[in-house]
């Protein structure tokens, strides 16, 4: 801080010379920014250039004398600036060090050395301060190790890759825009991924390998999201897009074939089809108000193993299956067969609405019989109308995507893969968890709800 004799002697030889810098160069104090701020005060007008800028030297130790207990507004007299700039300079300080305050273009330079007497008493303030000359410390070795490596580098214009080589080293220590502040970089310039070979330790290595395990556990079919929830349950804090960007470094995609041209069961109008009832609209307040209900092919590679067939019955309620049945052939067996299952959960009093594709299967006296004899209401899509059963569509789309497609079937018989369809039907409703029922399975929803034992 300057004594009133010190602003005297300096304002008067600007009067005299009528050049802030060669006052600065006799005198060899104050800064050229502190003595326009004076000059400025005491001729009432502003006379600092706007392109000055302060270094960020300078911007730390008024920040530091503010922390310190000295008044905001003497400190911005002593330096030229204005007291809401040394606030400023005073927050970004406490909270990321001479880094946070430092422009591009500032050059890493350690500070004066402090005299014992003159360390603050405040121990957070003697924290930062061990801290910023250990940054410095660090940042002179990283440079130095730079130049053994290579002589022409030049420790006091490092460029941009340089300057990454040198944050990549100590990123396991230190933050990525405290470097890249106290460097003159952008961050965006080095970029967020993981670090190069050879550099400091990936702190993502934890949510790296659980996303690896997720994904892989879900047999590669399930995406980010659901990866999301379930890093989330381990007590791993990473946001969806971080989980999207680590499924894509550790090259975790999941396998969605194009579909090939799906089998038709249609034969026809083989008998009067009934209205459609349901118009798109798949949503059901309670179990068995809406199923729906349709077949689907899966064609084995091995030569001479017949196609396999499902045909479920899907709760429009909750997405449960409340029966399917599996076989080789596309019979009406098939499709009376899954009906007459669900039929037998119904409790006294529940008839819902059943809704179907015009294959023929939902059109000859066996399927109409046991919807008169249970009660049931029939409903239909259009002709060649798939959207009017895309829930049932999209049931088919995920099985597809989860459990047939991407995966090798070379050598499984058409039984091993009616036992394996099963079980995953079964893992289905009891085990696999959907974001649509706050992320629990169609079987512990109703459980929660109170709708199942």
């Amino acid at each position: 801080m300057f004594t009133p004799e010190e602003r005297e002697a300096a304002l008067g030889l600007y009067d005299r010379l009528g050049s802030v810098p060669a006052v600065v160069a006799e005198l060899g104090y104050p800064s050229e920014r502190c003595l326009y701020g004076w000059i400025a005060r005491r001729d009432g007008a502003c006379t600092r250039p706007r392109a000055v800028r302060y270094p960020a030297q300078e911007k730390a130790a008024a920040a530091r004398r503010v922390l310190s207990g000295e008044s905001c507004a003497a400190v911005a007299a002593d330096v030229g600036a204005s007291a809401s700039a040394v606030l400023r300079w005073r927050d970004a300080y406490a909270e990321g060090g001479i880094g946070a305050l430092m422009a591009k273009g500032d050059v890493v330079a350690p500070g004066p050395r402090a005299d014992a007497g003159a360390l603050p008493d405040d121990a957070g303030e003697l924290k930062r301060m061990v801290l910023e000359l250990q940054l410095e410390n660090d940042l002179m070795r990283q440079v130095v190790e730079l130049v053994k490596k290579d002589p022409c580098v030049d420790p006091t214009r490092l460029s941009n890759r340089e300057k990454a080589q040198v944050i990549d080293a100590m990123r396991g220590t230190y933050s990525l825009s405290c470097l890249a502040s106290r460097l003159g970089i952008a961050a965006p310039s080095y970029g967020d991924g993981p670090p190069i070979a050879g550099g400091a330790p990936d702190k993502w290595a934890e949510a790296r390998a659980a996303v690896v395990e997720e994904f892989e556990g879900a047999g590669r079919s399930r995406g980010y999201r659901y990866v999301h929830r379930r890093l989330a349950e381990r007590g791993i804090a990473c946001g969806e897009r971080k989980v999207r960007e680590l499924m894509a470094e550790e090259g975790c995609v999941v396998v969605y074939l194009r579909r090939p041209k799906r089998w038709s069961s249609y034969a026809g109008e083989v008998s009067e089809a009934p209205p459609n009832l349901v118009e798109r609209s798949f949503r059901a307040e309670a179990p068995n108000r809406l199923w729906l209900t349709d077949i689907t092919e899966f064609a084995l590679p091995d030569a001479g193993e017949p196609k396999v067939y499902l045909s479920p019955v899907v709760d429009c309620f909750d997405g449960m299956l409340a029966s399917w049945s599996i076989g080789t052939s596309p019979n009406a067996e098939l499709a009376n067969s899954s009906l007459e299952r669900a039929c037998e959960g119904l409790a006294d009093g529940e008839a819902p609405v059943v809704h179907s594709d015009r294959g023929g299967h939902y059109r000859w006296p066996g399927w109409i019989s046991i919807c008169e004899e249970r009660g049931l209401t029939r409903s239909m899509s259009r002709k060649g109308c798939s959207p009017d059963n895309a829930a049932c569509e999209g049931f088919f789309g995920r099985l597809k995507n989860e459990f047939f497609h991407g995966r090798d079937w070379r050598g499984v018989g058409a039984e091993e893969f009616m036992r394996r369809l099963d079980a995953w039907l079964r893992y289905y409703n009891e085990v696999r968890i959907k974001e649509s029922l706050g992320w629990m399975s169609p079987k512990r929803y109703r459980e929660s709800l109170g709708l199942a034992a």
